[in-house]
């Protein structure tokens, strides 16, 4: 997905020395553009990370590593974590377009993508310690943000299904969903082989996946390509039930090349 920039003016450079901990979830309680103009003016104080909209469309008003305007003040707090001092400093915000938590599934899904890049690259848990509405830092002034119609069950539990960041991938003009596992792109191995128009097999005795590649017109067999779950030729993880392996080392194993576009966050195979 693509994160289009907006610069808001209403920041503060730095966090103080503090690190990140949590993302708190708004509703903006107005509506797109009109909630977005509001974020981006001095005169409003306010402020947060990233704006989520309707249409699915994500906004990033202040980087990651600035304090944004978006939970300052604390009201009667119920945040478990909640140090003392004042939240904007440890916190992400993310705004939603919106009145009373009701989400469009565009707009759910472009958050879920979203709230999962955060978590890997903040290494932010998906519980409801670290995942919090503004309401649990302000009772008072904010007891209904982000709503009562806000999907915390299903957020909560998509995040902790497959807490990872996605990466599309291009294999044999077929797209598919990939996952960034410590940083690198992982490709489900089944999907992937079968896309560049290889035979996979597997072997439950050794819990390996077996890749075999044919050259030629007449299909000769010529190697193997061991994905293993452990860690033989190519380490590779259980997400689900599917096996995942690094992206760039099934193409090498397979004769190819790949290609990665930062700003559609997409792996090329070719």
């Amino acid at each position: 997905m693509e994160i289009k920039q907006v610069e808001s003016p209403n920041f503060r450079s730095g966090r103080n020395g503090k690190k990140i901990i949590a993302i708190v979830d708004h509703i903006t309680a107005g509506a797109f553009p009109g909630c977005l103009n509001w974020l981006v003016n001095p005169g409003s104080q306010a402020s947060a990370h990233y704006l989520v909209n309707r249409a699915g469309e994500i906004y990033q008003l202040v980087q990651d590593e600035d304090t944004a305007w978006h939970a300052g003040i604390v009201a009667k707090p119920s945040w478990t974590l909640y140090d003392g001092s004042n939240p904007n400093r440890y916190t992400l915000g993310i705004e939603h377009e919106g009145f009373d938590g009701t989400l469009s599934e565009a707009q759910y899904q472009a958050t879920l993508w979203l709230h999962r890049q955060l978590m890997a690259r903040w290494g932010i848990p998906a519980d409801r310690d670290h995942i919090i509405g503004h309401y649990r830092i302000d009772s008072v002034n904010r007891p209904n943000c982000p709503g009562p119609n806000f999907p915390w069950e299903r957020l909560l539990a998509d995040l902790k299904q497959f807490p990872y960041p996605s990466v599309t991938i291009i294999a044999g003009g077929t797209s598919l969903p990939g996952v960034i596992i410590d940083g690198y792109s992982q490709a489900p191995v089944a999907e992937f082989c079968r896309a560049l128009g290889k035979t996979v097999s597997w072997d439950a005795v050794t819990n390996t996946v077996l890749v075999q590649d044919y050259l030629g017109p007449f299909y000769a067999y010529t190697s193997y390509v061991k994905i293993a779950v452990g860690s033989q030729l190519i380490p590779a993880t259980i997400i689900n039930g599917r096996s995942y392996a690094p992206v760039r080392g099934l193409a090498l194993a397979l004769g190819r090349q790949i290609s990665w576009n930062d700003e559609t966050r997409t792996v090329t195979v070719f």
